[in-house]
């Protein structure tokens, strides 16, 4: 299970919606791992398959000691907002406020295909709607207010990071290519 290396702000994957997944094998599995061992070694609350290059949609989490990751998430956001710093491990030493739902239901699949429901507020909610929004090429800095985003922008020119080339994204070798037929 090695750690991969993690795509920065600028490589096109991280603004590329993931497909579903359809095939629960060995791969999908070991997906999985991979995503936990380069998350837990960032180390990070939570990773999504394209910031390791892979357009599929998978997420693993690590919030309050509880490990987990969910595939082909669908989210039912509760109405009360909340406003705090979130950052991301393709922005590294950044964060900015940014407004989520404070609760979340997100239904999917295990690495099995089983049916999986994780309930959430706070740091898990917002853990849970940030790695959704990369699983659809959304990234946290389309998420603030125009000010805020500005000085974003700003940060990341001035990032160490900034300018890194960018690594080629990884294909499904499946015949399907990871799409539903």
């Amino acid at each position: 299970m090695p750690v991969q290396p993690i795509r920065l702000f600028g490589d096109p994957v991280l603004r590329t919606p993931a497909e579903k997944v359809v095939d629960f094998d060995k791969e999908l599995r070991t997906l999985v791992k991979d995503l936990t061992e380069t998350m837990l070694d960032a180390p990070g609350v939570g990773l999504a398959a394209p910031q390791i290059g892979v357009g599929l949609r998978v997420f693993t989490y690590h919030v309050d000691d509880e490990l987990g990751h969910l595939i082909n998430p669908v989210l039912d956001l509760g109405d009360d907002q909340e406003e705090d710093d979130e950052g991301c491990l393709s922005f590294p030493g950044l964060a900015f406020p940014t407004k989520r739902a404070w609760s979340v239901v997100a239904k999917g699949q295990d690495m099995h295909g089983e049916p999986v429901t994780i309930e959430g507020t706070e740091l898990l909610a917002r853990c849970v709607q940030h790695e959704t929004d990369h699983l659809d090429g959304v990234l946290f800095i389309d998420r603030l207010d125009r000010e805020q985003r500005k000085a974003a922008m700003k940060a990341i020119r001035e990032a160490e990071w900034s300018g890194e080339p960018s690594l080629h994204v990884k294909v499904s070798p499946h015949a399907t290519r990871g799409l539903a037929l």
